[in-house]
């Protein structure tokens, strides 16, 4: 499986941006794909979660609300729709995908592929 992540920009506080993560190579439909970001000296954290079939499994507290993530069929490609931007939100920006993941969505040690990371860097 290979993962490629783009979308990432400089935006201002309060805009958008959608993150998308292209999908190659044999998925099944119990995978789940996650997002994760890693912010300057912090550790990288879980941000939101899908099933392939495009089942959302969940999100982080600080981006519920503001962020979606979905999964579009046809093109193989999970997005991450952010809004309402916050100076906080910027990161490098990952995306995973996982053969199986337990009751904590986060668990990186789960996820078996990650694409490259994309810059996201909101100024206030």
């Amino acid at each position: 499986v290979q993962l490629q992540a783009s979308g990432g920009g400089l935006v201002q506080a309060g805009g958008s941006l959608r993150l998308s993560c292209a999908a190659s190579g044999r998925i099944f439909s119990s995978y789940v794909m996650g997002w994760f970001r890693q912010a300057p000296g912090k550790d990288r954290e879980f941000v939101a979660a899908i099933r392939w079939t495009g089942y959302r499994l969940g999100y982080v507290d600080s981006v519920k609300g503001r962020f979606t993530i979905s999964r579009d069929n046809a093109e193989n490609t999970v997005y991450l729709q952010m809004n309402s931007l916050k100076p906080e939100d910027t990161a490098v920006y990952y995306c995973a995908a996982a053969s199986a993941v337990g009751s904590w969505l986060g668990n990186q040690n789960e996820y078996d592929y990650w694409g490259q990371g994309t810059q996201v860097t909101v100024s206030s």
